[in-house]
């Protein structure tokens, strides 16, 4: 699947969200600085659908919106090509980043060594 850019992933968050929607409700749910327009997130609403993200039922000249896949695989894709392109696919690279990098609590560090422990 093709990747979302920033604008588009903030909007599939509020369908995930919602788990169903016309236009008017994702932008309902943005927040109330200034809301961009609705042919703005109408476009977006458009380009997500084209790449498979969102299906859509129409009622004449509206669209309700749904997701096409689950917020769970979108997070799969995005961690997969991010260890793919970051960490020449290994987790433990990864995952020895995050301890290194992210100055995980010791509780944190009991939580991982729990899951991955609970693997067998």
């Amino acid at each position: 699947m093709e990747e979302l850019t920033k604008a588009e992933e903030k909007i599939m968050m509020i369908f995930w969200k919602l788990k169903k929607a016309f236009v008017k409700d994702i932008i309902a749910e943005l927040p109330d600085e200034p809301k961009p327009p609705y042919n703005t997130i109408s476009s977006v609403t458009r380009i997500l659908a084209g790449k498979g993200y969102l299906k859509f039922k129409a009622y004449g000249k509206t669209y309700e919106y749904y997701p096409a896949v689950t917020q769970a695989y979108y997070r799969k894709l995005k961690v997969n090509k991010m260890l793919t392109a970051q960490f020449g696919n290994s987790p433990a690279s990864l995952l020895s980043f995050i301890i290194k990098e992210e100055k995980l609590s010791k509780e944190e560090i009991k939580k991982l060594k729990e899951i991955i422990n609970d693997i067998d």
